[in-house]
């Protein structure tokens, strides 16, 4: 059993991205094979596909959550439960009581309907069309890393260049990577693409606090799959998810797939998600992924340790780092190949066979005796 401690590392704060380089598709890319890594380009991406492959992109587009009230509270919004009332958090959340109205910038004026500890506040927006305000007001919550405030060029650059419906409090930022140039060689390639959506949630910062990984309450967000797209996946000879959204949207509508012999990998998809992957999880869609580096110990790094390997993974951070590879959001990125369990399984074998014949007697003496102390012990 795994605990959080399991997916600490240490991270130089120089090594954090707190702002995108001047050309998309600038980044580093860090291919994993197993132990092996290769440092390679974002452009590369095109050379690692086949035809036939399915590349599948999430293309939530994140809302201006973050606006100053009265002056002085900074709210972010989390979940909306209408078209007008959001929970959002807020530091000083204790001082504004329900039933406070509260005034924006622009004039607009906004009711404290309900408190909750874990939730913040829950608001009412005195408005015809609260996504109008918000993006006169509000700003993009840009993850607490940073450390500064929404710029100018944020607007464009914490936005992938496919972004649509609206919904997400952060960014899939996997996509930020890729130009309208790069996603047309794609396809030129002989790959097909797919664009479905996860609306990520403000959850996707929140660090995991329990030790036992079975206590942590993931956080929800709700996706969609439609039927056509869910055909060409399902058609697909390999599915490459560009982000862990893409992934845990993928592998969620696999969980729910209740007809597996009309749809061989997933079915459509429209309902909200708390999956949480670790190592151990058997990823039944996705063979390849693309993706950030992520937080230690946070539920994503879990994720990526569970696709390719928690040795593997820890190994390609220390070559990331060393190297001065750019963490989070606004970073490099790594290609990850799936970890086989069956050459995993084999390569143990093999080490195993090749110990002297005295080394491995004492072993099989030496572990066999704690079997039998075991089960003397479960029978007692």
């Amino acid at each position: 059993m795994y605990k959080t401690s399991d997916f600490k590392f240490e991270l130089p704060n120089e090594l954090i991205a707190s702002r995108p380089l001047e050309q998309r598709d600038a980044s580093r890319m860090l291919v994993v094979r197993g132990r092996a890594q290769e440092d390679k380009h974002i452009r590369d991406f095109l050379d690692c596909l086949r035809p036939g492959d399915v590349v599948v992109f999430n293309n939530s587009r994140v809302i201006p959550v973050r606006f100053v009230a009265d002056g002085k509270y900074e709210i972010t919004l989390h979940t909306a439960t209408s078209d007008n009332c959001w929970w959002g958090l807020c530091q000083n959340f204790k001082k504004l009581k329900p039933g406070r109205l509260l005034y924006l910038e622009d004039g607009t004026i906004v009711g404290v309907m309900a408190q909750n500890k874990k939730s913040g506040i829950k608001l009412k927006f005195i408005a015809k069309n609260t996504i109008e305000v918000l993006n006169r007001v509000g700003k993009l919550p840009l993850p607490p890393y940073m450390n500064r405030q929404e710029e100018i060029e944020d607007r464009e650059r914490y936005q992938t260049v496919y972004a649509a419906p609206l919904g997400s409090m952060a960014a899939p930022t996997a996509g930020l990577h890729f130009t309208k140039e790069l996603m047309q060689e794609i396809e030129e390639r002989g790959a097909k693409i797919v664009k479905i959506t996860l609306h990520v949630g403000a959850g996707t910062w929140m660090p995991v606090r329990t030790e036992n990984l079975a206590e942590h309450k993931m956080h929800s967000e709700w996706g969609q799959i439609n039927e056509a797209q869910a055909k060409i996946i399902n058609e697909a000879k390999r599915v490459i998810a560009v982000g862990t959204t893409s992934l845990r949207l993928l592998e969620s509508a696999a969980i729910y797939n209740t007809n597996p012999q009309e749809y061989k990998r997933v079915s459509p998809f429209s309902r909200s998600t708390r999956i949480f992957i670790t190592p151990g999880y058997k990823f039944k869609v996705v063979d390849v992924l693309l993706t950030n580096f992520h937080l230690p110990r946070s539920t994503l790094f879990m994720l990526v340790s569970a696709f390719s390997g928690l040795t593997e993974m820890k190994l390609a951070y220390a070559h990331a780092i060393a190297e001065k590879y750019r963490f989070f959001s606004y970073g490099d990125c790594c290609l990850l190949y799936k970890k086989d369990p069956k050459k995993s399984a084999r390569r143990k074998r093999s080490r195993w066979q090749k110990l002297p014949d005295a080394i491995r007697k004492r072993l099989e003496k030496r572990f066999g005796k704690r079997r039998r102390k075991k089960k003397k012990a479960e029978k007692n």
